[in-house]
């Protein structure tokens, strides 16, 4: 077949070319995002009534839901979190279950249990977890000229966002939906005359029958006249503020308007939050990406449109903030960079060592050809580009310059031995065919136990293998159909092969001749290569377990959330008031900020649910340095200024984040009452305490207590002046303007009607104030008393009931102590009871299932390279190896500070795939020169200096294919990190391995037999 090829230069030539041209088109179609496109196994429920308390929604309505939630299949596992007014059901379930079925079957259970809630009640919202739930970006709009920006001017600039610019952005084709935030709402504040209705002998409730009276819909009636048959409607509708105060009522033998009667004015909402943006009240909106839209055309489409809305509406400020273009576009660019700083560092190793401009041609035409060929692969099997199948990519492209180098080298090698230029490229391509072969399936092979990986990590790198798969095996093909047609064709002219001139000056040689020198010695000290192998096998285990093990390699990144639980019943004007204190300590240093204070009015789970006394201000810096620095002094400044508030800051939201970070906390004690009580406020404090000072090194926040007026009315009085219940509910109702007599329909919302005689402090509200009677006015302070009680915030349970969740920033190696100290605390204390969670336990599973992956990769090896030489033996020579490569891997990722995580172990894994192909080569040299008569020492030292250069140069260019990885600060690179150092420090070791261990090891075994 290669004899045929080589006289057939223009052929394969135009199939190489009509396949380039193929990958292109399929390069234009490939769609490209952040991460692969994985079903996120997920489901929230969420739980809305306005009137409950926390306590109430746990023990009512959320115990039923939690106790038939968990009974659903799959589930691993499933959190409740209860608030004032609402509450949280998380559900996670196991990778690969069938998404589908189990978002009907919650629906189904959610439906049985509401079947019997009463009728005020809204049933739940349920939703599925979906990458595109993290908006591609935020849009802040605020008003140019803030030093007028009163009630009205803020009311105006809500209703025109909700109804003009969300709805421009929602008709871009590439955006979902436009999910909205900050918005304020009007009310009619309707405040009754009390003295002029005690005069006329009634209260407020004439008022709001009268309204409700005069807003009638009968719908239609049809009347027939004749033939005909005409509809009839009739209608009385309150639509206006002038509708109200010219609403009629009969009092005392008298008619009354009710503008006569009380003040009907149009004002803002109570607010229960608000964003701010660099200081600036403002509206914020999330855009949501369709799924099956392209990140760079929702970006150019979205910027053209905020040019337009800047000419159109000059008085409105427009700000993308949280670009998550921004991030894919950097780590997208900077990986394409380090594919190609890679293929070109690996053209100047072979400039070097090959000492001729051609032979780096042929690399040149190899490398974006296969890339090329491997892009129209991944459009076949449907492998988006992102920045998984890109480092598979940059992973591959190292080992796909090692075929053409290993190709050229032995087709130059039996050229200068005297070989026809013809016969050099078809018995050369030949021979090193099927170690080459042979290599590729160890080197997939090792990717096979990966994709088994339970989870969505064995998702996360089903690209990874399948990119390196797809590049090793178009880099086979044009090693073996490509590289011998163009290199018969470059060098036919020539009688033989001459180094260029010019290069062969700077000549790295001389290394046969050093190496003969060096493999020597180690034959005559045996001892300290066995040495060497003996320490490593005792230190592969003391290192495994001092590295600190993580599920992902800390990600840098240039702006943080600071979620702030103040801990205290404040304004949602003092919140907003503490955020910009904190931020006022960092004037230079950031460049973007928002503050969400309270209640955020966002449909979709991107933002956390917050009350009014908590905040999430978001902070956008230069560097990582310096929001780093940021994080600390803000965290800092909080605890020295307010030390009941519970803090933390963590990276902004990203799909990636979304996807494979762990939302748990390293380690999370859930403290139980031992009778299954919800614990007592100060039992709890009092084992916190005592755990403070058990673990003074660690930050145990103030548990989030919620204080509350309880009122308690007086049976006995009620009915003694004749007062009853539902009178005192009215006029409480009134005094907080809560009391909602009807809402008016305007389109997308209702505006409420509300009676009220404006806002009244806690201390006013019972003292000085009266309830009307047929025998007079009655006090209120003489029928209710009042006291303060605290429960916590929010509640949590799960499958085991209701349990306080104690969060804890642990690493791996201090976790088993730190558990231990809570267990004898919480012993010692004898009320409560302790069981732990948290990513430590998921992070050691993790580690556990990927040596058992490392394993089943090595004895995939063995069984392939057992077939391959026929042997048992020869095998467990090429992997003996794997033994120091491996001890090498670990005792840099310790020295350089690296835990041992996903992408690490990766790294290692992949590297006992890519490490041995130089030993398969020269056992594979070895062996045809012994078959050829030579005797044992001989071949071993023949073989060496054959495949030494070529070792050299194939290790050197896997190293510098994926060195551009090191250098960290994005997304992409940060990832690869740890991969790319294990796999580096795995390659410098097997290199030397290979060189010297591997032939001293072949000799020990086979020296016997030889004689």
């Amino acid at each position: 077949m290669f004899k045929g090829l080589i006289k057939r230069p223009i052929a394969v030539t135009m199939v190489l070319i009509a396949v380039m041209v193929l990958g292109i088109a399929a390069i234009r179609k490939l769609p490209v995002s952040l991460v692969p496109d994985i079903n996120v196994p997920q489901i929230t429920v969420q739980v809305t009534s306005p009137d409950r308390s926390a306590r109430e929604l746990n023990d009512g309505l959320m115990a039923g839901l939690r106790s038939q939630l968990s009974q659903v299949a799959h589930l691993q596992d499933i959190v409740c979190t209860a608030k004032d007014g609402g509450g949280l059901i998380e559900m996670t379930f196991e990778y690969g279950a069938d998404a589908d079925f189990i978002f009907i079957d919650v629906n189904d259970r959610v439906d049985r249990v509401t079947s019997g809630w009463g009728a005020g009640e809204e049933r739940p919202m349920i939703a599925r977890a979906s990458a595109t739930d993290i908006p591609a970006f935020f849009i802040n709009v605020s008003l140019k000229d803030s030093k007028h920006t009163g009630g009205t001017r803020l009311l105006e600039m809500s209703d025109f966002c909700r109804q003009v610019i969300t709805r421009r952005l929602e008709q871009l084709p590439q955006v979902a939906m436009v999910d909205i935030s900050g918005v304020l709402y009007p009310q009619l504040l309707i405040i009754p005359d009390m003295e002029k209705l005690r005069a006329i002998g009634v209260d407020e409730t004439a008022l709001s029958s009268a309204i409700n009276s005069a807003n009638v819909s009968l719908g239609s009636l049809s009347i027939r006249d004749g033939e005909y048959r005409f509809d009839v409607r009739f209608e009385s509708k309150v639509v206006t503020r002038e509708d109200v105060e010219n609403v009629w009522l009969k009092l005392g033998g008298r008619t009354y308007q009710i503008k006569e009667l009380a003040e009907v004015r149009e004002e803002q909402q109570r607010a229960k939050g608000m964003v701010k943006a660099d200081g600036e009240q403002c509206i914020s909106m999330a855009v949501i990406k369709r799924s099956d839209a392209r990140m760079a055309e929702l970006r150019d489409g979205v910027h053209d449109l905020m040019q337009s809305f800047e000419n159109e509406y000059p008085n409105l400020n427009f700000e993308i903030t949280r670009d998550q273009t921004e991030l894919l576009d950097y780590s997208i660019n900077n990986m394409v960079r380090n594919l190609i700083y890679g293929a070109l560092f690996a053209c100047l190793i072979i400039f070097f060592f090959m000492q001729d401009f051609r032979s780096p041609l042929l690399v040149v035409i190899t490398i974006p050809t296969a890339l090329i060929l491997s892009f129209l692969f991944f459009y076949v099997l449907n492998i988006s580009i992102n920045i998984i199948s890109l480092s598979g990519l940059v992973l591959g492209l190292g080992m796909m310059v090692d075929n053409s180098i290993i190709t050229i080298d032995n087709i130059t090698q039996r050229w200068m031995k005297g070989e026809s230029l013809a016969d050099a490229c078809v018995y050369g391509t030949q021979e090193v065919f099927t170690p080459m072969l042979s290599s590729v399936l160890t080197t997939c092979a090792i990717f096979i136990p990966l994709i088994f990986m339970s989870g969505i990590a064995g998702a996360l790198f089903y690209d990874e293998a399948m990119a390196v798969t797809i590049t090793l095996i178009s880099a086979l093909i044009m090693s073996v159909l490509v590289i011998p047609v163009f290199y018969y064709r470059f060098y036919r002219k020539q009688p033989y092969f001459t180094p260029n001139k010019f290069i062969s000056k700077i000549s790295v040689g001389n290394m046969t001749r050093g190496y003969d020198v060096v493999l020597s010695w180690f034959f005559r000290h045996r001892g300290v290569m066995w040495s060497i192998f003996a320490a490593a096998v005792v230190l592969i285990g003391v290192l495994f377990i001092n590295l600190d093990k993580q599920k992902l390699p800390t990600l840098s990144h240039s702006d943080t959330l600071l979620n702030i639980e103040w801990n205290e019943r404040i304004s949602l004007e003092e919140n907003n008031r503490r955020c910009e204190q904190i931020l006022t300590h960092f004037p230079d240093d950031i460049t973007q900020y928002t503050v969400m204070t309270g209640t955020q009015q966002f449909a979709l789970s991107h933002t956390r649910e917050m009350g009014i006394s908590e905040a999430t201000v978001y902070i956008k810096s230069e560097s990582t340095k310096q929001i780093d620095r940021i994080e600390q002094e803000a965290n800092d400044y909080i605890t020295r200024e307010w030390p009941l508030a519970v803090h933390s800051s963590q990276a902004s939201g990203n799909i990636f984040d979304m996807l494979f970070s762990d939302r748990e906390a390293p380690l999370v004690a859930r403290i139980r009452s031992i009778n299954g009580s919800t614990p007592e406020p100060d039992q709890l404090s009092t084992l916190l305490y005592e755990l403070r000072a058990a673990l003074p090194d660690y930050y145990i926040p103030q548990p989030e207590w919620n204080e509350y007026i309880e009122l308690i009315t007086d049976p006995e009085r009620l009915a003694l002046y004749d007062v009853s219940f539902g009178q005192i509910m009215s006029y409480l109702q009134n005094s907080m303007n809560a009391n909602s007599v009807l809402r008016i329909s305007k389109g997308d919302f209702s505006m409420p009607v509300v009676i009220g005689v404006g806002t009244k402090e806690a201390k006013d509200l019972i003292q000085g104030s009266y309830i009307e009677t047929r025998g007079g006015r009655v006090p209120l302070e003489i029928l209710l008393k009042e006291t303060r009680n605290r429960d916590l915030k929010q509640i949590a349970s799960g499958v085991d009931g209701e349990f306080y969740p104690l969060v804890l920033d642990v690493k791996g190696k201090e976790a088993r102590r730190v558990m231990d100290a809570i267990k004898k605390v919480v012993r010692n204390d004898e009320r409560f009871e302790v069981s732990f969670s948290g990513t430590y336990f998921s992070n050691r599973e993790m580690i556990k299932e990927l040596c058992t992956v490392l394993v089943i990769s090595i004895l995939l090896l063995f069984f392939i390279l057992a077939a391959q030489f026929e042997s048992l033996v020869q095998p467990c020579i090429i992997l003996s190896e794997l033994i120091i490569d491996i001890f090498a891997v670990l005792g840099i990722l310790w020295l350089f500070d690296e835990s041992l995580n996903l992408m690490s172990m990766i790294g290692m894994v992949v590297m006992c795939g890519i490490v041995i192909n130089d030993s398969i080569l020269k056992v594979d040299t070895i062996n045809r020169l012994r078959n050829q008569g030579m005797s044992l020492k001989h071949a071993i030292l023949e073989a060496g200096g054959r495949r030494l250069k070529a070792i050299i140069m194939t290790s050197l260019t896997t190293i510098l294919a994926i060195a551009p990885f090191l250098v960290r600060g994005d997304m992409g690179s940060d990832l690869q990190y740890p991969l790319s150092l294990a796999l580096i420090s795995g390659m410098v070791a097997g290199t030397f391995v290979s060189v010297f261990f591997v032939p001293l090891a072949y000799y020990v075994i086979y020296k016997k037999s030889d004689r």
